[in-house]
Parts: structure tokens; C-alpha cells; sequence
């Protein structure tokens, strides 16, 4: 089926591929369905000096999108910085340009990220003497204390557009500058292997799926990557937290064995049945007992008892042979 429909879509696909030839960023997904907004959720606190922040996306695989959490990585060298990946459409076909580390920023659709990737550049910080400097504005320290900090403000309005895909209808109209085209055909690196370890875990994970989360993922970023619980895991707003709902259903296991014993153990050693047992002689004296003993002397009479005694009468029988009267009748 995916073949079949990837095959309707190359002609559309090398259409699109063409005028964006000069630039190196891979292709290696396209679908025809639009991946769904981008979920709205806070960053979680920097594990500690020399990460970065690379935010989260709708990915595809097993024929539906799902979402990758955003999460704190290190750099693959000093100087990198990560342009994200970002989904272009044209003629209804959306393909995924994978994303990936290089010296300068290059063009990642015009998707505004958030947390300093707001469409165009990187305002999240910069490299210096070997030294990553941070814009206090766009990045959580939580309560580290970092020396190499700066403030600058971010025009961030993520929660006011929200599109996750360049071009085609209802995407981002944008295209690359010479100087984003210029990073992109520049020496640039993959993702690293926690950032490969973040998809492969979050594509195991059906709570991640659009079908399941309806575009609100239970896990929206995370401090670590393929750290998917704990209290730094971030869920999407309008989402109920992944520890939180782990925690629910933990709580409400015993809860529920509880009510399914306890009532019982209750009504069957309780009084309820207590009362039924006590309750014979009222029973008894329903159920008529003095009939009973009534019907009991009417059988007695029934069974003759006094016939029986007039048999055993020995004292008649003995009479009968009586010897000296039918002496008497001798002439």
C-alpha cells in the first residue's frame, strides 16, 4: 500500500525536489497526509553545561505520524549547532527534510519551533572560545547557576501559529536565504545517536501516536534523551502527564482490589447474614411448628396408638384362660 502510494506520488515529488536541488538536506520521507500542529509545552530544565535543545516534531512511521519529544543533547563537536528537520508540502505531497549539525544555521522550513528556532536562525545561544553561551530568555536552567549567560528577547509565538509544514495549502509560505542555502550545502553532520535513540523510543511508544493523543502527546519533551518518565518528562498542554496517569492507574489498582473484596468479605462475615441465621425462630414460628405438633398428635391417634395398647392388654388374655370356670360347668 505505501509502495503503491509512493509511486503516485514521485512525479509530484521530483517536481518539488528540483528548484531545492542545490541543497543538501536529505529527503527520506513523503506521505500524502499533512502532519498535524505543532503541540504547545514548556521546556524542561537543561541537564547541564553544553546541551542543546532540540525541539520536538510529528514523525512518520507504520502509517500514521507520531511525535519525537524535544530533548537536551550535547553538541558532536564544538561549534555545532542543529537545524532542525521540517516537513515541505507542494501539490499535496509532504516531504520530510531530515535535519542535522553544522556551523551555521540553515533553512528549516520557516516552522517556527519555539525555544529559539522561530522560524529563521537560532536565538537560543551561540558559540564562543569554544564556550556555549546562553540566551537566558528561550532557555530553562532550572536551578543551575550557568556564567555563560546573556539576555536577549525572542519574539515567540508558537502558540499563535502553530504549522508544522513549508509550503503547499495552509503552510508556511517562507523560502531559503542564500545564507541558509550557503549552511545547508556546507560540511554538515547527522543526527546523533541519542537523538536516533529519541525516535526509536518514541516510535515504540503508542501513547505518542496522533491516533491515540489526537496532536496533545502525554510526553512533549523530555530532559534526556530516551528518558520517557521521571518528574522532568513535559507533557503538551491539554495532556494528562505520562508520570501522572502512571501514577493514577498504580494508585487506582488497589483501590479497585479493594472494592472488590472488601465489600464481599464485609457482607459475607457481617451481620446481613448474621441476622438471617438469628432470624430462625421467627422463621420457625412461620413456618406454623404448632400445626406441626398438632399434626403430630393427630398422626400419634392416626397410628392407633390406643388399639395397640388394648392388644398389649395382657390382663384381658389372661382372663380368657381362666381355668376354674370352665371347671364349674362339670356335672
Amino acid at each position: 500500500m505505501l509502495n503503491n502510494r509512493l509511486l503516485l506520488v514521485l512525479p509530484a515529488l521530483l517536481l518539488w525536489v528540483l528548484p531545492f536541488a542545490g541543497m543538501a538536506q536529505g529527503i527520506s520521507v513523503s506521505v500524502n497526509v499533512a502532519p498535524p500542529e505543532l503541540p504547545v509545552y514548556v521546556q524542561p530544565a537543561i541537564p547541564n553545561a553544553g546541551y542543546l535543545f532540540t525541539p520536538g516534531y510529528w514523525a512518520w512511521g507504520d502509517g500514521e505520524y507520531y511525535w519525537v519529544p524535544g530533548t537536551w543533547v550535547l553538541a558532536p563537536q564544538s561549534g555545532y549547532l542543529w537545524t532542525p528537520g521540517y516537513w515541505g508540502s507542494n501539490g499535496g505531497v509532504f516531504l520530510w527534510n531530515e535535519g542535522y549539525w553544522g556551523t551555521h544555521i540553515g533553512f528549516y522550513g520557516g516552522v517556527n519551533y519555539g525555544f529559539g528556532y522561530g522560524g529563521s536562525g537560532f536565538q537560543g545561544g551561540y558559540w564562543q572560545g569554544g564556550h556555549l553561551f546562553y540566551n537566558r530568555s528561550v532557555n530553562n536552567f532550572g536551578s543551575r547557576h550557568f556564567t555563560n549567560v546573556y539576555d536577549k528577547t525572542v519574539v515567540n509565538n508558537v502558540t499563535v501559529n502553530r504549522t508544522s509544514y513549508n509550503g503547499g495549502s495552509g503552510g508556511v509560505q517562507a523560502q531559503p536565504s542564500a545564507a541558509e542555502s550557503a549552511a545547508a550545502s556546507a560540511h554538515h553532520l547527522p543526527p546523533t545517536r541519542d537523538q536516533q535513540q529519541q525516535v526509536q523510543t518514541a516510535r515504540s511508544n503508542p501513547a505518542l501516536r496522533a491516533s491515540a493523543n489526537h496532536g496533545n502527546p502525554p510526553i512533549a519533551a523530555t530532559a534526556r534523551a530516551g528518558a520517557f518518565s521521571g518528574k522532568s518528562v513535559v507533557a503538551a498542554k491539554g495532556a494528562t502527564p505520562a508520570s501522572e496517569s502512571a501514577d493514577h492507574k498504580a494508585a487506582a489498582a488497589p483501590l479497585a482490589h479493594k472494592a472488590a473484596t472488601a465489600p464481599v468479605a464485609r457482607k459475607a462475615a457481617v451481620a446481613p447474614a448474621a441476622p438471617k441465621v438469628a432470624a430462625a425462630p421467627v422463621e420457625h414460628k412461620t413456618t406454623a411448628e404448632p400445626a406441626e405438633r398438632e399434626a403430630a398428635p393427630v398422626e400419634h391417634k392416626a397410628a392407633a396408638a390406643p388399639p395397640t395398647r388394648r392388644v398389649a392388654a395382657a390382663p384381658v388374655q389372661h382372663k380368657a384362660p381362666a381355668e376354674p370356670a370352665e371347671h364349674k360347668d362339670k356335672p
